[in-house]
Formats: C-alpha cells, structure tokens, sequence
C-alpha cells in the first residue's frame, strides 16, 4: 500500500515523471537552496532524494527574494533522450506584481550536472511542457493579471487571469506562434499550476485552483484540440478536500498525472495535515498520491469513487513501505553537508558556512540577521513530524552582543524560535532565546526568557527543543556538566506553519530545525558545530 504523504514535511507542487520503471517527482523549494528537490522510486511506495539540480548562480540566484518566493512549481518531464525540468523564480511577493521569470534546464540524468538555464517568459507562474506526439512542445503558465486588488496573502480570481499556450522551439531555444489563452477556469477560480496530457485523441488539463489552502482543488479539464475549447470534468475536480473538513489531507491540489508500464494511473497532489484546535499545518504542503481510473465516458476519477484523497491507496504489488529510524544522527565530517540540509538563497554558501576549516564541524560564518533575505548563515532540515526533538552543541565565544549563534525552528523573518549563545553585559556568555510569533509585516522579536541564564565562559554548550505538535520547550546544558535544564516557558509551536502569524496565503513554505549565526557587527564571528540530532517523538 501507498501511505500518505509519500513526502512528508514541506514537499509541494509535485510534478511526477516516469522512465522505464522509474518515476521522478519534483517539488517547489522556495527561497531554500540549492532548488527543486527531486525524489526517486521504482514502487511508488519509497522515495528517496536524489538531486537538488538548480545549484549555481547562473541556474539561481535568490539573494534579495522575498519570504515565499523563489522556485515555485516545477515541471519534470523526459523526452528526446533527456529530463527536462522548467521552474519559476519569483522575486516579488507583496504588492500588485509577482515578477516571475521563466526557465528551462535539461540533463541526460537527474544525477548529472544540468545545464544553463534557457529564459522562456515571464507572464506568470507554475510553468510546465508538454512534449506532444508528433514532436511538437508546448509551453503553458498561468497569466499573472496586475490590475486587480490581489495583495500577497489575499488572492483574488481576476489576477489568475488564464492558461496561456505558445509553441516552444527546441532548435532556436524561444517561444514561436501565437500565445493563446486556452482556459479561464473553473468557478471556483485562482486558477493556476497546469499540466498538459493526452491520451485516445484528447488533451487534458489538469490545473490547480481554489488558491493553496484549504479551498484548493485540482481541476480537470479536456479538448481535442490543444487550444481548445477545453469542456470541464463532470465532477469539476478530480482532487479536492474543500467541502469535506474531517478528510485526513487537506488543502489537495495542484499535481500531475502518471501512468506505470502496465497501465494503471495515478495521480499526485500537495497536501496538509492540520493540528487542531487551529487547524495549521505545522509540516507545510506536502506530497500525496491517489490511484485513478479511466471510466467510459473517458474521464479520470479517484479509484475510491469521491472526489477526497485517501490517506492509503494500492501500491504496485506487493510493495511495502520501508520502515524508517526514529533518529536521525547527522555528523560534519566528509567535507560535505548531510543531504537534508538546505540553506537560504545564496548561490554562495562558502560565504555562509564550510566543513574544512575545522575538519568534522559545521562552521557558520556570522554573517546578517534572522530573517535577511541576502546572506543569512543558517542551516536547517525539515521538520517531517508533528512531534520531535532536535539536539546540536556549539562552541562559540562572542565578544558582543551582536554575535549570536543556536538552534532555531524557522519557518521564515516573521515566524521563528530560536534558542541561542551570545553575550551579556551584565550576565557575560549566557544563553537566552529569540522568538517571533508571527507579528508581520514589522517582524518584532520577543525574548521570552529575558536575558537569559548565565554560562561558563568557555566550552561547548548543548542545545535542544522538543515539539509536540503545538507546544515547543526549549533545554540547554554546559556539555559534560549536569543535566539539562529548561530554559523560559513552551511556546507556540504551531505559528511555525503556513497559517501562522498571517494566516493562509501569507506563506506557503513549511517548517525547518536547524543551526544558525549572525554577527550583525561586520566582523564574521564563526560558530562550530560538531553534531545534530533530530528524533521523531
């Protein structure tokens, strides 16, 4: 059996790709780097990161994006004897504009180094290609329309103003021909994230709408030509949780169509898992699957008959899923960083941190602030469970309070915990947290234990926080010294989560544990960490 999400923690807008018998899916990473994840099974029923491919300045270059930006809603497809992967970078948030720019890059194999980036567009978001039949590709993306009132964290139909469909060349590397609206929508509106297919003389469209929270749907859509018209699917949606708020994923959407070499199909979608009583999804949109039928009046529907995703669904044959260690104990040696670990937007992480200056730690380089959207030396793994703890020890000596280096919870500069290392002038070294609990837009830090707890001078200190669903604590100790101590009270976990601080539509990234520095006097304190631990509770 399937178990959903197949990718838990933030993993959305997944694009699904098969090859022989292996399948790809591609999910957005946002402001998070390097870009585009890409997860790889032969059973549909384990998957397992193999490439993060948008790795140079040249591919990407996020220094200055906003919260919420970045790479939004990537396609993987294979044709012509290599992968093919669009993706959007999105440099505006707020505001009447978005600022999304278009791209291709390819590669022979996803391990592989992919090339330069090709600049398609930049009309809209949720790009994708359809390689046709006869050879032909075709360029579609939602048409951001400015000249509504649709502010960042509230979306209004008028600016999702259509599909849009232009022939793209591979041979000059441009679009050719007409630019064709060829779908408006659904009434349910927003619409956003297509993707094209065909099968027995149709082209379908399968799109996203109702916006990426708890109204959000996937759309289905089909001609016999690829302009269209296109008439809408009998039930409107193939995917939707919008009218049922007891589903176990909600907020499904936006996916892509798959069929395996022996015929059967299915389907990906984003999702969420809201924690009562608030109903936030402290994991962030992550990735499901359904099983879909073709019925005779040549529409696809959800095997279970509904329009509401499972959260268990058949599998390919007698596949189980892997059971997984509760720890997860990551070390700094090898010189390279654990795969899980991203970092925020800079295409120049050797400004940020490096594991060779001292061998078997992670050497953060303390550069600007919590929250900077240029170089922020902070390194985080995604948070995949409702409950867990994360452990790391430090050795940092600040001499001002200016030089700050722990353990965060981040979700993005207006939602974050963070225990820390700095210095006092009354206290000296000591150890006090950082909080913002989603005040947007100023982004005012709290210090909920005050001043904090006076250190040693010298030594490695130990940091840690348990989440329990909405509840965080966080603990420290002088290492080898005593047990370890509570530092200020439990705090909301749960506004670490898209509908945190905001609310819906204001962010849409997902919940990250990690280290972190900054030294906001200019002068590039470093902090060394030898280990992290993150364990399911």
């Amino acid at each position: 059996m399937i178990r959903n999400p197949i990718l838990p923690g933030f993993n959305p807008d997944p694009s699904i790709c098969r090859v022989g018998d292996d399948y790809y899916i591609a999910t957005s990473t946002f402001e998070w780097y390097p870009g585009v994840q890409i997860h790889h099974s032969r059973d549909l029923v384990n998957w397992k990161l193999v490439r993060r491919p948008l790795e140079r300045a040249s591919q990407l270059d996020m220094r200055g994006n906003p919260d919420s930006c970045g790479v939004w809603a990537p396609c993987l497809s294979y044709a012509d004897g290599q992968f093919w992967l669009v993706y959007t970078d999105v440099k505006r948030f707020d505001g009447n504009f978005k600022d999304a720019h278009n791209y291709i890059v390819t590669s022979p194999t996803i391990e592989g180094e992919w090339s330069e980036p090709v600049y398609v567009n930049s009309s809209g978001f949720d790009p994708s290609l359809f390689h046709d039949e006869d050879g032909r590709k075709w360029f579609v993306n939602m048409q951001w329309n400015h000249r509504t009132e649709s502010y960042g964290g509230s979306p209004k139909s008028p600016a999702f103003d259509g599909i849009l469909l232009q022939e793209w060349d591979p041979q000059t590397k441009a679009l050719k021909g007409p630019i064709k609206n060829i779908f408006a929508g659904s009434p349910l509106g927003l619409v956003e994230g297509p993707h094209l297919f065909r099968k027995n003389g149709w082209y379908y469209l399968t799109t996203a709408e109702g916006g990426t929270g708890y109204d959000h749907a996937v759309t289905m859509a089909r001609s016999r030509n690829i302009d269209g018209p296109y008439e809408l699917h009998p039930n409107r949606h193939l995917v939707t949780s919008k009218d049922n708020p007891e589903a176990a994923l909600q907020r499904a959407g936006h996916g892509q169509y798959v069929e395996t070499p022996d015929g059967q199909v299915y389907h990906t979608h984003l999702c969420g898992r809201p924690l009562p009583p608030k109903r936030r999804c402290t994991l962030g949109r992550e990735t499901a699957l359904q099983k879909c039928v073709w019925r005779e009046d040549g529409w696809l529907y959800l095997e279970n008959g509904t329009v509401v995703p499972d959260v268990e669904v058949p599998g390919l044959g007698d596949a189980k899923r892997a059971e997984k260690p509760v720890r997860s104990e990551y070390s700094f040696d090898g010189g390279k960083l654990p795969g899980d670990f991203q970092w925020l937007r800079t295409p120049q992480p050797e400004r940020i941190f490096n594991l060779t200056e001292r061998p078997g730690h992670l050497r953060l380089i303390g550069r600007e602030s919590i929250g900077s959207w240029f170089e922020q030396a902070l390194v985080a793994r995604r948070q995949e469970h409702h409950s867990f703890r994360a452990e790391t020890v430090v050795e940092f000596a600040p001499d001002t309070y200016q030089q700050v280096a722990g353990l965060i919870h981040y979700y993005n500069r207006h939602k974050f915990h963070a225990v820390v290392v700095t210095l006092h002038e009354k206290l000296g070294r000591c150890v006090t947290i950082f909080s913002c609990d989603g005040d947007y837009p100023h982004g005012r830090m709290s210090f909920p234990a005050e001043a904090g707890v006076a250190i040693p001078a010298e030594g490695r200190v130990q940091l840690s926080m348990e989440i329990r669903e909405n509840d965080l604590q966080f603990f420290w100790q002088t290492e080898g010294k005593g047990a370890w101590q509570p530092i200020g009270p439990v705090l909301d976990a749960g506004v670490i989560s898209d509908e945190g601080g905001r609310g819906e539509h204001g962010s849409f990234t997902g919940a990250f544990a990690g280290v972190f520095a900054f030294d906001t006097s200019g002068r590039a304190k470093t902090a060394d960490f030898d280990w992290f631990n993150y364990d399911e509770l």
